[in-house]
């Protein structure tokens, strides 16, 4: 049976919502005070939520030194005290709080001893946006969690 651990990172981005399909009205419209020429940041959150099996001479999902490398070589060298904007990543996708998001997953996808669940990040203490792992990625049985 697999157990469960989630793991909280924090980094700090800026950004301006715009999507060059939109007009000027349309942009303040969808966006607000977030469609500000200027950008504005955030203190972002990222859970990540990992499951596996409980390696029996750890005790441990996953060794988490290992884990918070892979995060600061990965994720957070990636994203903190960057402009969102100027990222490859989103040179087409704005850079919204879901497309964040998705993009975390994508670079934690790639942890190789536990199986990545879920990323949820967290904007404002009023907003947070939640990534599940499809679902055809977890019909095989975990054979990650060695806690190495």
């Amino acid at each position: 049976m697999n157990a469960f651990l989630n793991r909280r990172y924090h980094f700090s981005s800026s950004h301006r919502l715009h999507s060059d399909v939109l007009s000027a009205d349309q942009n303040a419209e969808t966006y607000g005070k977030c469609n500000n020429p200027f950008g504005h940041g955030h203190n972002y959150i990222a859970t990540v939520q990992f499951s596996g099996l409980v390696n029996p001479q750890t005790g441990m999902v996953t060794n988490l030194a290992k884990l918070d490398r892979f995060a600061e070589e990965r994720v957070l060298s990636r994203y903190h005290l960057v402009n969102l904007n100027t990222l490859p990543e989103f040179e087409t996708v704005v850079p919204t709080t879901e497309n964040l998001a998705i993009e975390v997953h994508r670079l934690f996808s790639d942890f190789p001893d536990a199986f990545l669940e879920s990323v949820n990040v967290e904007e404002t203490p009023n907003n947070s946006f939640l990534y599940l792992t499809p679902q055809t990625s977890h019909s095989a049985p975990t054979t990650k969690g060695s806690a190495t």
